[in-house]
């Protein structure tokens, strides 16, 4: 049985309350319960629902060639985006984790909010349809696709071309550190350019942390 705080949150971002309360119940199970169903097989379709529905969303809005839509196609589905729109509703606190999760941070943990986020667009697919998804979707989306989330060059590439326009080699990434258990794992990435030097940063993914490396990278040598 949903709680009514969670029931009350699914009523307000789908636009009616929950009719399979065992489906969205699963979106918001954590692995860590030991549950036999969790968000995972809802998180992957949710996952790709949300591309498809940003996608579409950017191709209306602007006339941009594929290489930016998809710059911003990744920015916008991103994990550390779908954990922001998770903080922004509130949905931290109506995620089902052990204790030992709720006690290493997992309710505030991108992976785990990004996760979830995804795991409700799927449960809202499959009870409301594609078409209550993709206004669901773009109701919690438009401040960050109204803004420039994804806009900006990726600092990945931005470093890239950096090294190339300096004639330098190419960015050199490695895994410094993994900490943390693996429902709040922490990634400590360093990019390096010989010659020049390297920058660290350390993220709840090995992407992001590469992502904020390369960012760190810029702001010191670029």
């Amino acid at each position: 049985m949903l709680p009514d705080g969670a029931r009350t949150l699914i009523a307000g971002i789908c636009g009616s309350p929950p009719g399979n309360e065992a489906l969205w119940l699963e979106a918001l199970t954590h692995g860590s319960t030991g549950a036999e169903r969790d968000y995972q097989r809802l998180e992957f379709l949710g996952d790709r629902v949300l591309g498809l529905v940003i996608a579409e969303w950017l191709y209306e809005l602007s006339e941009a060639a594929e290489g930016k839509l998809s710059q911003r196609l990744n920015a916008l589905v991103a994990g550390s985006t779908c954990a922001t729109i998770a903080r922004g509703i509130g949905l931290g606190e109506h995620v089902h984790l052990s204790k030992q999760a709720r006690d290493d941070g997992g309710r505030d943990s991108d992976n785990i909010l990004g996760d979830v986020m995804e795991a409700l667009i799927g449960a809202c697919f499959l009870e409301h349809g594609f078409a209550a998804t993709r206004a669901m979707v773009r109701s919690l989306w438009i401040e960050v696709v109204e803004g420039k989330t994804g806009a900006a060059k990726h600092p990945k590439s931005a470093l890239q071309e950096w090294a190339a326009g300096n004639r330098r080699k190419m960015p050199e990434y490695r895994l410094v550190e993994r900490s943390g258990p693996d429902h709040a794992a922490r990634f400590t990435v360093a990019v390096a350019i010989k010659g020049v030097g390297e920058a660290e940063a350390t993220a709840g993914s090995k992407q992001d942390a590469e992502t904020q490396a390369a960012a760190e990278f810029m702001r010191r040598f670029g």
